[in-house]
């Protein structure tokens, strides 16, 4: 599966929906969690895992992987506009410390030609 059907399979992920509650202690919020930052989507195959995309125009891009239990916050960010004018919404996501995500960078196989 290639990362453009990947994402297409992927729906948008609401993120009015999954927002919880400001955490009162900001302090604390930073001391427990990590902050990661991206266009969120559905993941395709698992309802309990979100997709983040890191830079969703990028010809580099990567995605993450969480399991949503392990999200205790999310914000809203800017929405990013293309030049054909569709908006991608951004948000950010506090994961707790010591969870594990996964980091997906993919790339095309072909040989390197020396000169």
């Amino acid at each position: 599966m290639t990362m453009t059907n990947f994402l297409q399979e992927a729906q948008k992920f609401e993120i009015q929906v999954y927002k919880k509650k400001k955490p009162k202690d900001l302090e604390e919020l930073k001391q427990n969690h990590v902050a990661f930052s991206g266009s969120p989507l559905r993941h395709p195959a698992d309802a309990e895992k979100i997709v983040l995309v890191a830079d969703p125009y990028s010809g580099n891009a990567f995605y993450y992987e969480f399991k949503v239990s392990d999200i205790s916050y999310m914000e809203e960010l800017p929405s990013l506009v293309n030049p054909e004018g569709e908006t991608i919404p951004m948000a950010r996501i506090w994961v707790k410390k010591k969870s594990v995500g996964v980091r997906c960078l993919p790339f095309l196989v072909g040989d390197i030609k020396i000169m």
